[in-house]
């Protein structure tokens, strides 16, 4: 994309997976090779102009159900996993910086010695001022999961679209990796998303999504120049909208 191009959202909330920040081969929850290119890639996007929030998540180091299914309470299993994105937060912040990007890191749970505590005044005015924020600890609450929690600062913030960057090109009437012969959908309303029970994103996640009229793109992080092309308003991966 280039510098004169114009752009169709200007205000993102990119979420990203914990597993974008680790790799498996060398065993590492949080790889720095990996989060630097991570931050190379959102460094393109902040380059041209757009205004970036990001949620990340903590599966990468630890996911609240999969601990409640090994006989840790819920609600505890829920606040380490919120505790996982807030690592996986600094770690990327971290990244961002090292290649000279602006960056806070607010959470929903306090913690003042790490991180803000999320403000939206103050959020609004860092991204106005060209500052990446990240947003760590999900929505603060249990039970709720971090895609719910990339909608809800979404909707705060009011971001024209809610980037959810995935290893697959979009959304497909069935997983891709269980059935080659699945489907891709270029686009699909948020009450079919729900009825089908597509689980790229939680119900709760699309229906803030809807009530609020915020597009969701679903794409593969991973391919080259996605990112830019879909913040200039290319047809990349599936978009969910009215």
């Amino acid at each position: 994309m280039s510098k004169t191009a114009p752009l169709k959202y200007k205000r993102i909330l990119l979420k990203l997976s914990g597993e974008t920040l680790q790799n498996r081969e060398k065993g590492l929850a949080i790889d720095p090779d990996a989060v630097s290119k991570v931050a190379s890639r959102i460094e393109h996007v902040v380059n041209e102009g757009v205004e970036v929030a990001i949620v990340v998540g903590g599966g990468n180091l630890f996911r609240g159900l999969s601990g409640a299914q090994r006989g840790i309470n819920r609600s505890c299993g829920d606040y380490m996993g919120m505790l996982a994105t807030i690592m996986n937060a600094l770690a990327l912040q971290n990244g961002l910086e090292q290649i000279g990007l602006a960056t806070r890191v607010q959470t929903a749970i306090s913690m003042a010695r790490v991180a803000e505590p999320f403000i939206l005044r103050r959020t609004l005015r860092h991204l106005e001022k060209g500052r990446v924020v990240i947003f760590g600890g999900g929505t603060g609450n249990p039970f709720f999961s971090t895609d719910t929690a990339a909608a809800l600062r979404a909707s705060e913030i009011g971001a024209n679209a809610l980037l959810k960057a995935t290893k697959v090109n979009g959304i497909y009437t069935e997983d891709p990796m269980n059935n080659p012969s699945a489907t891709r959908f270029d686009t699909i309303s948020y009450t079919e998303a729900i009825s089908r029970n597509l689980k790229v994103m939680d119900a709760a996640a699309f229906s803030l999504c809807m009530e609020n009229h915020i597009p969701i793109v679903v794409f593969d992080f991973f391919s080259d120049d996605s990112l830019e092309r879909v913040v200039a308003g290319e047809t990349v991966g599936t978009l969910v909208t009215d």
